[in-house]
């Protein structure tokens, strides 16, 4: 069964419609590239996955739990954030708290959740030091244990976006998404980014990754998704819709980056 199923998503601002009927599924383990020029959907898409902004039509379901739908009541803050802890998400520019070091950076959320818990106060230095350790884990993960006391100013860009994965990582989210993860990042720090994200698919992490890294896409995404327009145009195995597609306007847009 699908850990993710999107149907029939719409999203407008005002008269414009920028998603127009996306519907997809993921299944666990599997990571999905959605490709495509500027504006035709594709971070409005996983900001809608992600709550950040909401659709006007469609429904998401995550492991069988419709998480939204267009019909039910407003959601309040709890059950906003509740439901938006099945993603986690990663940003173009890293969006670390500057007065946090690497490690409060990544631990931050989990500390916070961990005071709601029953019996936080009589235990609260054991689960601190757990939320520590768990943190220092996920910054060993991405080569940056001895960056953990750094501040965000004090790190490269590629440094930056690791934390943030680490980060998007620390509360165990069932997917894992990327936007544009490298967009802002010197072409010599990207491959750092990529590397990471590469190390997660083959872990079977389940992601959506939105990227303009076709050959990162064509070598790790199991599916690709091609939007224009706020359409989905063509999805299918990576491999076959970077090498092979079917719609012409995947072909015209491919040939760009071919060209270049």
């Amino acid at each position: 069964m699908a850990i993710l199923e999107v149907n029939n998503i719409e999203k407008h601002f005002g008269r414009t419609k920028v998603l127009k009927d996306v519907s997809f599924s993921l299944e666990e383990g599997h990571a999905l590239a959605i490709i495509g020029s500027s504006g035709s959907g594709k971070t409005t898409l996983l900001r809608c996955l992600n709550f950040l902004e909401k659709p006007n039509q469609g429904n998401i379901i995550v492991k069988g739990e419709a998480v939204f739908n267009a019909g039910e009541k407003e959601l309040n803050d709890r059950e906003l954030r509740d439901r938006r802890l099945h993603f986690g998400m990663v940003f173009q520019q890293f969006n670390l708290f500057p007065q946090y070091t690497a490690l409060e950076n990544v631990t931050l959320a989990e500390k916070l959740l961990a005071q709601e818990q029953v019996g936080f106060k009589a235990n609260k230095k054991e689960i601190l030091d757990q939320i520590d350790d768990h943190g220092m884990e996920l910054l060993d993960m991405m080569g940056l244990k001895d960056r953990a006391s750094h501040y965000p100013h004090q790190l490269s860009g590629g440094q930056q976006q690791r934390v943030a994965i680490a980060r998007a990582l620390a509360l165990k989210p069932d997917i894992l998404c990327f936007d544009e993860p490298t967009s802002a990042l010197d072409p010599e720090l990207t491959g750092e980014v990529l590397k990471v994200i590469r190390g997660l698919a083959e872990q079977k992490t389940t992601m959506i990754i939105v990227t303009h890294e076709m050959a990162f896409a064509r070598d790790v995404a199991d599916e690709i998704i091609f939007m224009d327009g706020g359409y989905i145009v063509e999805q299918g195995p990576a491999k076959q819709v970077i090498d092979n597609p079917q719609e012409e306007r995947t072909r015209q847009f491919l040939s760009r980056y071919s060209e270049g």
